[in-house]
């Protein structure tokens, strides 16, 4: 083994030690079962050092040197792929000043507190028996999404606004404050600046060429939809608390009976595994329940990265989360597409089959567009009439009717552009956000300012989800990435279209998943997300796909479902294959269900637990 060899696996084998510890910490104290707050701010923050160390850029420019002069052959190919990575991902990560490593160290001390102090928050509002109780983040959404009672729903919303106020109360402009500083040190305007170019490879005037381009693209049909509704229910129809559940509650109460959370494992089973979506031997925890200290938000993340370690296949540990809270209306839906969305995730980093574990992590050089475009195709297959007909069914197993179905696009489609505007606007909040001075960072000005954005690209007073209450704004991986779902999802359509055209289809279609792992998994980090499109489509980026989506009538809409649902008489469903992954389904630390005797089995495991614990 040549010496530039020996490197590469001692840096693999170093990160990887480190990264676990650091994962660990993040998953116990994100999963409510720890507060060792502190043990987990110390790991970051060797994690960090391990990243941002300057030195090492120079040392593998020398050992890609070394590489390069020996003769041609596997290992030296190898070498220089490994190599290679590891300069990308600390190019991204280097903090070369000593002032900028300080600052770093005081930011995530600064946010592993905040954390805590938001962990113990209570939001409350009041329900339909009057009653003042406690709603977590994905609870209060669903209510104002799905409840029938306006006071219910206005008084979830408030909760949302109050937790806004306790964030610039607790330390929220605090933390803008010292982001901009951290960037600041490093050479840049503000802390917006540095995240665009260290998540996306591109300047904020880049990101906002598109942004802009798409807002312009969607504004029309945006507000053509807000005065339709003003027009059918009333000005009550627009206040942020209504406003939803005006298009959409009465369908989705319709829809529940078919989308119960208990068969959401199963469903996630069986259509991935009729994709030909599997995860190469990988070992899946999955957390899937809301409680109170559990993090609010799905996310996944990979404690091992899988990767080739010297030929030999290391599978990848990944950990995944949902907040379902399966007695509450609304609540089975959105569980099953946060299982789809963070399943898609998990899939994508169990497939990268590179010989670091620096390709198959989440993070810069990571491109955040990139790694939501794997998880949003997946979740986008919820919303196709030919899933809902195979998978969406009741307790008698009736296939959901397709009166439900057209009352999804009557209800949704008008409102399709305000969906992806809901992710627009807040690029262009925390755009405008960091680019204050510290002066102009008071509470009034930044409330002011959320409900002036929420205006100027919703056409709302106030949000249904108020900006300040999203909890990517706290999270440092998070913070400033939030236009990557809005990215991602103009590569999905776009990705969808190629599908669509290929094959005539997409949901069960076994020769997806192997089109997927070959063409955006396999290479990880090492080819650029426009690079990955191209390899698949034969095309770069485009957003008009998208824009396109959101500007279908309804009954353009409509026309496209039926043609899937006519599609699934002509052809036979998939069988069933392996997701090839070892899966165990938990409530922080209680065991519910494993896949040790096979992927049916623990569905039941699970489908028990749910029904007895929560009715249904």
């Amino acid at each position: 083994m040549t010496i530039a060899m020996q490197y590469l696996h001692t840096l693999n084998s170093d990160y990887l030690s480190v990264h676990l510890k650091k994962e660990d910490f993040f998953w116990d104290t994100y999963m409510g079962m720890s507060d060792n707050h502190a043990g987990s701010a110390a790991a970051e923050t060797q994690w960090v050092s391990f990243l941002s160390n300057a030195d090492r850029i120079k040392e593998i420019k020398e050992q890609l040197l070394l590489a390069e002069q020996q003769p041609d052959s596997n290992e030296k190919k190898e070498t220089i792929i490994g190599l290679k990575g590891w300069l990308a991902t600390f190019s991204a990560h280097a903090i070369e000043s000593k002032e900028a490593q300080a600052l770093k160290a005081e930011l995530i001390k600064f946010e592993a507190s905040l954390f805590a102090k938001k962990k113990n928050y209570s939001m409350m509002f009041t329900n339909e028996n009057g009653e003042s109780i406690e709603g977590s983040l994905p609870v209060l959404s669903s209510t104002i999404r799905t409840n029938d009672k306006e006071e219910v729903r206005e008084s979830a919303h408030k909760a949302l606004l109050d937790l806004e106020q306790w964030l610039l109360g607790n330390g929220y402009i605090e933390l803008v404050k010292l982001r901009n500083k951290f960037a600041q040190a490093l050479g840049y305007d503000n802390f917006f600046d540095y995240s665009i170019f260290k998540t996306e490879q591109m300047t904020t005037a880049q990101l906002f060429s598109i942004l802009d381009d798409f807002e312009v693209r969607t504004r029309d049909s945006h507000q053509a939809s807000l005065d339709t509704l003003v027009a059918e229910k009333g000005n009550q129809s627009v206040k942020a608390h209504n406003f939803v559940f005006s298009f959409a509650g009465d369908v989705m109460r319709n829809l529940d009976p078919y989308v119960p959370f208990s068969k959401s494992l199963r469903r996630w089973v069986e259509s991935f595994a009729r994709l030909n979506i599997h995860y190469s031997g990988a070992e899946l925890t999955l957390d899937l329940l809301d409680r109170k200290g559990k993090y609010q938000n799905g996310f996944c993340h990979g404690p091992i990265p899988a990767f080739y370690n010297n030929g030999e296949w290391v599978a990848g540990k990944v950990n995944f989360t949902s907040n379902a809270k399966p007695d509450q209306i609304g609540s089975g839906f959105d569980g099953m597409n946060t299982l789809f969305h963070e399943g898609g995730h998990a899939a994508h980093f169990s497939n990268v089959k590179m010989n670091s574990p620096c390709f198959s992590q989440e993070f810069a050089p990571t491109s955040m567009a990139y790694a939501e475009t794997q998880s949003m195709f997946c979740d986008s297959l919820l919303n196709d009439a030919d899933w809902l007909k195979s998978y969406a069914k009741d307790d008698e197993g009736n296939a959901v009717p397709d009166s439900i179905i057209k009352a999804l696009v009557d209800n949704k489609q008008p409102f399709k552009a305000y969906e992806e505007r809901s992710i627009l606007v807040v690029p262009y909040f925390e755009r405008a956000v960091y680019a204050l001075s510290n002066e102009e960072l008071t509470a009034e000005n930044l409330t002011q300012l959320a409900r002036d954005m929420e205006k100027k690209i919703l056409g709302l007073d106030a949000s249904p989800r108020p900006l300040m209450a999203i909890p990517h704004l706290l999270s440092d991986e998070a913070a400033c990435s939030y236009q990557g779902y809005l990215l991602a999802h103009m590569a999905v359509y776009q990705t969808r279209s190629y599908f669509m055209e290929k094959f005539g289809y997409l949901t069960d279609n076994p020769e997806i998943g192997p089109l997927l792992e070959k063409h955006y998994w396999n290479c990880g980090n090492s080819v650029n997300h426009n690079g990955t499109i191209e390899n698949l489509t034969g095309e770069g980026f485009n957003a008009k796909y998208l824009a396109d989506s959101c500007n279908l009538t309804v009954d353009e809409a409509w026309v496209a479902q039926q043609a899937k649902i006519t599609s699934l008489a002509s052809r036979t469903q998939a069988e069933l294959g392996s997701l090839n992954a070892k899966i165990r389904i938990v409530d922080g630390s209680n065991e519910l269900a494993n896949n040790q005797q096979s992927d049916a089995d623990m569905c039941s495991q699970f489908e028990e637990y749910i029904v007895s614990t929560y009715g249904r």
